[in-house]
């Protein structure tokens, strides 16, 4: 159970990417955008650095997570790792590795050994990774790992965009769009669907929450006539849900669910494919959307973009998805507690 005293645990992300310098920018915003106290893990002299390249002035303080919340006010509050960062910004560097992975796991650990409230994490990019021979799909696939090393079972995460006007899930994540009607089972729609409607309850306090299953066909297959998947697939997913007691309905036609009259009807739109869900989420909301893994045993959100190797060190990224995260983060905490006391 997150504790209201303790500080957010934001990983650095990828230090050629934009993560350090929307950190610093978080901090900055602290009293203006009322940033909830974190901690950054994160190598103190790349933090300098990129500071130093942008022309900000920010006080550091390399701190622990018990100190982070009496520092913050005064000094951005840095726990610093074992491993040291190469500061390029824009050009991704394999060598950066073993501190992003670092600042993942130590996030983690925080979270879960109570020191931390949630974790909030700061973009990654899979190739330079990849070449230093992480052999985890992304982010959320290796989030899950940890949590299933600490639980001792396998955890299933669950992708949520958050913005303030839609919440969107999809089923399958990162896997090419030919392959999405092969993966997509009853099982997984029913899984997923059952995973959000917990979260949604139990985490951002939503009771009994609405579901909108999108279908995956144009017009939801018109009844077959575009395909079978929607008729096959996800209608008995719904029905199966129903049965459960969960709020889940569709499968509806994809272009028609995301104008503001549709989006007033339902909680979270459970969508088939990535594209599917971000797109509407990012649509609306891109400076504002959050992206929350749901299914874990701690809290995690991050920004809802990538590294954007092409603007990183220019000055030119905006911390508002990042601050968007760290209030969410701190918001969703608050409510397990609150849950957990009631």
């Amino acid at each position: 159970m997150p504790d209201a005293k303790l500080p957010l645990a934001l990983s650095v992300g990828d230090p050629s990417g934009v993560g350090p310098e929307i950190a610093i920018a978080a901090w900055q915003a602290r009293d203006s955008a009322g940033v909830p106290p974190f901690y950054l893990l994160a190598d103190p002299a790349l933090i300098d650095a990129r500071a130093r390249r942008l022309g900000a002035s920010v006080a550091m303080a390399e701190t622990t997570p018990a100190q982070a919340q009496l520092t913050f006010s005064r000094a951005l509050p840095i726990a610093p790792l074992a491993a040291r960062s190469i500061d390029s910004p824009g050009q991704s560097d394999p060598e950066n590795a073993a501190g992003i992975i670092e600042a993942i796991d130590r996030a983690v650990a925080d979270c879960l050994g109570g020191r931390a409230a949630a974790v909030v994490t700061c973009p990654i990019a899979k190739k330079p990774l990849y070449d230093a021979g992480f052999r985890f799909p992304g982010h959320t696939e290796y989030l899950a790992h940890l949590a299933s090393l600490h639980a001792g079972a396998d955890a299933m995460p669950v992708m949520l965009l958050a913005g303030p006007e839609l919440r969107t899930v999809p089923v399958t994540i990162h896997i090419a769009l030919a392959e999405v009607p092969k993966a997509l089972t009853s099982d997984l729609i029913v899984a997923t669907a059952r995973i959000t409607a917990t979260d949604l309850e139990h985490r951002f306090g939503v009771a009994r929450p609405r579901l909108a299953i999108a279908g995956l066909n144009p017009h939801a297959g018109e009844g077959g006539a575009m395909g079978a998947e929607d008729e096959q697939i996800i209608r008995p997913a719904i029905e199966r849900l129903r049965a459960e007691g969960i709020d889940a309905f569709g499968p509806l036609p994809a272009d028609t669910m995301f104008h503001a009259r549709a989006r007033a009807g339902y909680d979270v739109a459970i969508c088939m494919y990535h594209d599917q869900a971000l797109i509407p989420a990012k649509a609306l909301a891109f400076d504002e959307a959050v992206n929350v893994t749901l299914g874990l045993p701690f809290i995690r959100t991050s920004p809802d973009h990538g590294t954007a190797f092409d603007i990183a060190g220019k000055g030119l990224a905006r911390a508002d998805s990042l601050i968007a995260a760290l209030k969410l983060a701190r918001r969703l905490a608050d409510s397990e507690t609150k849950a957990a006391a009631a």
